[in-house]
């Protein structure tokens, strides 16, 4: 046992959940990680270990997650919670997430996803929290700087800046002044399937903690050009039309700027990190990027991410 393992179980040791067995579940990206608690009549809670040193305060967690809660949708409640220790209690909203129902039951896709857009036209509804962080077309630009740093073929200075200038450019042009929450990380893993429940508690939310705040497509472009499960593409035109008018262009650019900083991080995560796993992800995640790239919305900025990443865009 590590010394923070030991730390965190003398933690529980004070804690009601003292007694409970305790299982790992899969975690995220981060260095947080998550253990689900059972206890003999068959009670669940999920524990978040989130080290300060590595995650920061998690104070941002339980804020979003009240305010998710007053927009009456699931996000876990937070039961019990530790920053200075980085240790939190939360409600466990189940077990089955939109990736683990759907590879038993692939021809609920469509009504999932259908369910996945109303929560985020719920989310959208409402003002943004105070306080959190805006990808403004200059932010947006310059957070695919991971991109050139892990996974470019060609990271020249002139690149760089040519790219970065028009897809400031086209940020501009469809999210001049952002102003919807965004979860960032809202896609099939992050999305707990509850069909018991009714409405927008349907869906548990999970991995919130770095929300910000950005164009309504944001998340559509998370949800839709997943690095973990091919989502069928036929799903694409009838959920932007469910999310709202004209954000076509808005959509596709978004899914841009998304996948190229998850390349960066992707693979500074298999160097860096020494978690080569997430290799196996990067071929899908630079599909979508061609995919997105031969819109003509994104022409002026193909050719040059075609050649800076070597993504084959003509090979249609």
């Amino acid at each position: 046992m590590s010394a923070r393992e030991a730390l965190v179980q003398d933690w529980l040791a004070g804690s009601p959940w003292a007694a409970w067995q305790h299982s790992p579940i899969t975690g995220d990206a981060s260095a947080r990680r998550y253990l689900r608690l059972t206890d003999p009549t068959g009670g669940t809670v999920i524990l978040m270990d989130a080290p300060p040193d590595l995650c920061g305060s998690q104070n941002r967690f339980a804020q979003m997650a009240d305010h998710l809660r007053g927009l009456g949708l699931a996000a876990p409640e937070v039961l019990a919670f530790d920053d200075t220790l980085g240790v939190m209690v939360l409600e466990d909203l189940g077990p089955t997430d939109f990736a683990r129902h759907l590879r038993h039951t692939p021809q609920d896709e469509r009504p999932l996803y259908e369910a996945g857009v109303d929560v985020l036209k719920a989310i959208g509804a409402a003002p943004p929290p105070s306080g959190l962080d805006v990808m403004t077309p200059q932010v947006g630009g310059a957070m695919i700087d991971l991109a050139f740093d892990w996974a470019a073929q060609d990271d020249s200075a002139s690149l760089r800046q040519d790219i970065t200038a028009i897809l400031t450019r086209l940020l501009q042009s469809v999210s001049p002044a952002p102003a919807t929450l965004s979860l960032r990380d809202f896609h099939a893993e992050n999305l707990i399937w509850r069909p018991e429940q009714a409405g927008g508690l349907r869906i548990g939310l999970l991995d919130f903690q770095d929300a910000f705040v950005t164009h309504p497509a944001y998340d559509l472009a998370s949800l839709l050009r997943d690095a973990r499960r091919d989502v069928d593409p036929s799903l694409v035109a009838p959920l932007l039309a469910r999310l709202g008018p004209d954000h076509t262009a808005a959509f596709h650019i978004m899914a841009v700027q998304r996948n190229l900083r998850i390349l960066g991080i992707f693979n500074r995560l298999a160097r860096r990190d020494a978690k080569p796993g997430y290799l196996a992800l990067v071929p899908r995640v630079r599909a979508h990027l061609a995919t997105d790239l031969r819109t003509p919305y994104l022409a002026p900025l193909a050719p040059l991410v075609d050649h800076a990443f070597g993504l084959n865009i003509g090979a249609a």
